[in-house]
């Protein structure tokens, strides 16, 4: 019933409140991990003091920041199709493994040097195919196929030393973590580096935006003739790929390739530095970008809780409740299927 005297909307005019509205509310979001970001330096700079605010918390900070940026960057992308992947600590712990058998080590006769990096790697991207390729084909959904694949890959790892790691001899993966440049280690260097080529690959090749066009409704693909089951099983190839060369590092940076010491606990951090972010976990939002600052919200809050003493199991509790208020901001309310 219309009020007297006030002239109802038309269907067109409440449609074009609705747009608005909504994308008001796209900015408020899209802003609002750069808002949280910045209030978490304040706060722990007001609080811990030159503890937090100096350049060598400033490099600790950037060392703790490498193997988590590549592990949430192969992340990002498997989300953003609307898939996710669990494989995350077993592929990493496989990736570190091979690398500490195949390299110069003090159990066994291996001494491929480089080659042992790209064995490890390729290992990795290997998994990501054969995730991506089961899951497509045989339409299993993808968090049971990688979930799958983090025992198998976990044994793997295991027995590729037999449990015994082997400790890291040759001489240039010794001196790697030593390394820096203006002051950044060179770990982190390389992690760089990777995500200049996924900003890349998400902002100026076609595959990026397929992978935008999968996560929002993969139909369009279909109707141009663009391979939605290809798509998708390159972007677990990709993921692949990020998770090979964080498993590397991180057996570098330790000195051996132990599973459960270098591939222990990074999935859950880097679900919620991608959520924190700002990709949605029903595909098709997000980013390369939006991943890099929640990956710094992630660093900061561990960095600042760590000076500040708080227990380990605390920071735990306080990263799901961020997960949690991030799915709850990020993932679009309605009957949309959140993992594909």
């Amino acid at each position: 019933m219309a009020v007297k005297g006030v002239t109802p909307l038309t269907i067109n005019e409440e449609f074009a409140i609705k747009i608005l509205q909504n994308n008001r509310k796209d900015k408020i979001m899209r802003f609002a991990p750069v808002i949280v970001l910045v209030a978490l330096v304040l706060f722990f700079s007001a609080v811990c003091g030159k503890e937090f605010a100096s350049l060598n918390n400033f490099g600790a900070v950037l060392n703790q920041l490498a193997i988590p940026l590549l592990v949430a960057l192969g992340l990002t992308f498997v989300i953003m199709i609307g898939s996710i992947d669990l494989s995350i600590d077993g592929t990493i712990g496989m990736a570190a493994s091979l690398l500490g058998v195949f390299a110069l080590n003090s159990r066994f006769a291996f001494n491929m040097g480089f080659g042992a990096v790209l064995i490890a790697i390729g290992a990795s991207v290997l998994v990501g195919f054969l995730i991506g390729t089961i899951h497509v084909y045989l339409r299993i959904p993808s968090f049971m196929v990688s979930f799958a694949f983090m025992y198998v890959c976990r044994g793997i790892g295991l027995l590729s030393y037999s449990g015994q790691p082997p400790t890291i001899l040759d001489p240039v993966m010794v001196m790697i973590p030593k390394l820096s440049f203006l002051g950044i280690p060179f770990i982190t260097w390389v992690a760089l580096v990777v995500l200049l080529f996924c900003i890349f690959v998400q902002e100026f090749t076609a595959f990026g935006r397929y992978i935008y066009a999968v996560g929002t409704d993969e139909t369009v693909l279909h109707a141009v003739g663009i391979s939605v089951n290809a798509v998708k099983v390159k972007v677990f190839v990709l993921a692949g790929f990020c998770f090979g060369v964080a498993g590397v590092l991180g057996a570098i940076r330790l000195g051996q390739g132990q599973v459960g010491v270098v591939a222990t606990g990074l999935m859950f951090p880097a679900q919620t530095a991608v959520v924190a972010g700002g990709t949605s976990l029903a595909g098709g939002k997000g980013g390369v970008i939006q991943t890099i600052v929640g990956v710094l919200i992630m660093t900061v809050l561990e960095n600042g809780l760590l000076i500040l003493g708080v227990n380990p199991y605390i920071r735990t509790g306080i990263q799901g409740i961020i997960i949690l208020a991030a799915v709850a901001l990020t993932v679009a309310h309605g009957s949309k299927v959140i993992s594909k």
